[in-house]
């Protein structure tokens, strides 16, 4: 099979238009969920245990019952990469807390004795092919949007996105590629779907989670190799910083923020650091 978008869900494979979720998923009807998006090179997924465990700690905070294990997850993996070929892709793991219990926002019952550990969760997962991005952007420091400092959702990768959505059309409206977002407290804390990685006097910093920012794999791996630490950051851009978005998908240089020209760092740099965390 060439290379296509493929989904799998309750023992199904098909294409993600093919397939589908019952209306009444709270993933669907409230963003009930989490998910984990996670870099699949040479038919094999690169740092799947340090995405499920970030997969399980959110579930845990939230009250969600444990995700599927890596054991159940690998054989799945496989035969997504045997269907579609060993190319670069996107994998999306999907963990909804499964139907509603009526209308409303109410948790559904507790499990009773007996019952299955997922108690009514949902698992699905996307295959996409994605070639990992190391291109120069734009960027626009969001004025209608914050991140929350204070809420436990900020740490965890759920499906309510919207307020990303919103912070990269405010950057497209001023003619950036992406956009940045502060925290409540006022400094910098992320881009709207990636880390931030800003070089000062030569050392590599990044926003403390306690900015809000979300505790990415790829800003987990800096921080654990030395390469970063982290700092409060103001929002007033020095020319003469460096400014990076990384995630698991890639590590765009940003060459300007705000239409501030700031110091280049080449897509080769960028990759070789990138390529360095995995």
């Amino acid at each position: 099979m060439s290379a296509a978008a493929l989904a799998w869900i309750d023992g199904r494979w098909g294409t993600p238009l093919e397939l589908g979720l019952p209306l009444q998923d709270r993933g669907l009807q409230l963003a009930d969920g989490l998910f984990e998006t996670v870099l699949v090179e040479a038919g094999a997924p690169r740092l799947l245990e340090a995405h499920l465990q970030r997969w399980n700690r959110s579930a845990a905070w939230l009250a969600m019952a444990p995700p599927p294990a890596q054991q159940e997850l690998e054989p799945l993996i496989a035969e997504a990469v045997a269907r579609t070929g060993a190319g670069p892709a996107a994998l999306r793991l999907n963990w909804s807390r499964g139907d509603g219990a009526g209308r409303g926002i109410d948790l559904p019952p507790p499990a009773a004795a007996g019952d299955a550990p997922a108690n009514g969760h949902r698992f699905w997962l996307l295959f996409s092919p994605c070639t990992p991005a190391f291109n120069s952007q734009t960027a626009w420091i969001s004025r209608q949007e914050r991140r929350n400092a204070d809420s436990r959702l900020s740490h965890c990768k759920t499906f309510a996105y919207g307020q990303s959505i919103q912070v990269r059309r405010e950057a497209r409206a001023a003619g950036a590629d992406e956009g940045l977002l502060l925290s409540t407290d006022g400094s910098l804390c992320c881009g709207a779907t990636a880390n931030l990685l800003v070089q000062q006097h030569g050392r590599w910093l990044t926003p403390p989670l306690r900015s809000g920012c979300l505790p990415g794999v790829m800003r987990g791996r800096a921080l654990a190799q030395g390469l970063a630490v982290e700092a409060e950051l103001a929002p007033s851009p020095d020319p003469q910083d460096r400014w990076l978005l990384i995630n698991s998908l890639g590590c765009r240089p940003l060459v300007a923020v705000d239409g501030l020209p700031l110091e280049p760092l080449s897509g080769a740099e960028a990759e070789g650091l990138w390529r360095g965390l995995l």
